[in-house]
């Protein structure tokens, strides 16, 4: 039995394969075939009508995109589908012509030149044009891929704002039907518990909608101001249940919603015996409003316009009346103990005989020509206070501080009831 030859290796077949290569393109370019036919021409017609039917299937894509009266969510769709083919049509350019201009094939190869390649050599040369083509084609993707996700967002941030004013519009209409409503119920002639039913939504109204809060303030006031009885007719003891109901809902407001500047106007109004204890009536007007025997302790009167009003007998003990004005207000025989009127003006005209000052303070109020006359100042503080004119005739100021008995007689008028 014969012993077997053994087998080459596979390095020997690759070395005798490579020499035949070699020896065979070597005798290609020795000899020299004949030249083939063009056949450029006809291989680029084919490509070059499906490349513009592509091209104009893109085109009419985006055309309908742009122009057409579509749903959104219609338009978005056909945006998405130009932009899948406009990346198709790149990838197929990128891996197809530009790999292999790319690989140096600017022009079909002749049969002589793809004798003289093997096919590794050009399957090699393509894939590695393609390895390079392919990786910009991703990166086009990923950046395509991220404007359509910007682009996504961007529709997702107009759908949220659009619904957001088609929400506000909805709420806007809501509210405008319940402040009609709650006017209607106002003004109705017949029945207290409908107009305090009307007084108790305006409230509420006020509290949902504070860019109506002004208006809805004004619409009360002014219904204090056509409802409280008529100079000529009896004042009844104590104001109407309705009044009353919106003085309550005045003086407790939420006065951050207010300029600094607003004022609500309650100017005339006659409102003998209210209460308001306690409440936020800062820079409210009321001028000549008759207040006598009204409860308003503790209530806040900042910058209030009180000038000319009736407040005999009024409790305004520990009220805060910073800077409010009651110039020629009537205050007779009020009660201000412990009361804060720093800055307050009181002059001209203001008549606070007989009333209670005890504790008060009037640190640089304005109590110049006021009629002080019988009233009780024990302990309180006049430091900076503006006394000329003051008329101090049988005043208690025992226990005054920040002036002197002689300051005070220097500027003020006194006689020998005056008490120091």
């Amino acid at each position: 039995m014969k012993s077997r030859s053994p087998s080459p290796s596979a390095r020997t077949v690759i070395t005798s394969a490579a020499a035949a290569r070699a020896r065979r393109a070597t005798r290609t370019a020795i000899a020299p075939s004949p030249a083939a036919p063009p056949t450029g021409g006809r291989r680029r017609l084919p490509r070059l009508i499906w490349l513009v039917a592509a091209v104009a299937v893109i085109g009419a894509v985006v055309w309908a995109a742009v122009s057409l009266d579509v749903a959104d969510w219609a338009r978005w769709t056909l945006a998405g589908i130009a932009i899948a083919a406009v990346s198709s049509l790149g990838i197929a350019v990128l891996i197809g012509p530009a790999a292999r201009r790319l690989a140096g094939e600017h022009q079909p190869l002749t049969p002589a030149e793809r004798r003289q390649m093997t096919a590794t050599e050009r399957v090699e040369a393509i894939n590695a044009a393609r390895h390079t083509l392919i990786q910009a084609a991703t990166g086009l993707v990923v950046i395509g891929g991220v404007v359509f996700t910007a682009q996504g967002l961007w529709y997702t941030a107009q759908s949220l704002d659009a619904s957001r004013q088609a929400q506000r519009t909805t709420e806007q209409g809501q509210i405008t039907d319940r402040y009609t409503k709650a006017v209607e119920q106002l003004g109705s002639r017949t029945s207290l518990d409908v107009r305090l039913g009307g007084i108790y939504a305006l409230e509420r109204l006020a509290q949902d909608s504070p860019r109506d809060h002004q208006t809805i303030y004004d619409v009360l006031t002014a219904f204090i101001r056509e409802h409280d009885p008529k100079p000529k007719a009896a004042m009844p003891a104590t104001p109407a249940t309705d009044i009353q109901a919106v003085l309550t809902i005045i003086g407790r407001r939420n006065t951050n919603l207010e300029h600094s500047f607003t004022e609500l106007d309650l100017s005339h109004i006659r409102i003998r015996g209210a209460d308001l204890s306690g409440r936020q009536l800062m820079h409210v007007n009321l001028n000549g409003a008759n207040l006598n025997g009204a409860n308003l302790r503790g209530a806040d009167l900042r910058s209030a316009n009180l000038g000319d009003a009736d407040l005999g007998d009024a409790d305004l003990s520990d009220a805060n009346l910073n800077y409010a004005n009651l110039g020629g207000a009537d205050l007779r025989s009020a009660d201000l103990g412990d009361a804060d009127l720093n800055r307050s003006y009181l002059g001209s005209r203001a008549n606070l005989r007989g009333a209670d000052l005890r504790g008060a303070d009037l640190n640089r109020a304005d109590l110049g020509g006021a009629d002080l006359r019988g009233a009780d100042l024990r302990g309180t503080d006049l430091g900076d206070a503006y006394l000329l004119g003051a008329d101090l005739r049988g005043a208690d100021l025992r226990e005054v501080r920040g002036r002197t008995p002689d300051q005070i007689r220097d500027m003020a008028r006194t006689d020998s009831a005056t008490q120091f």
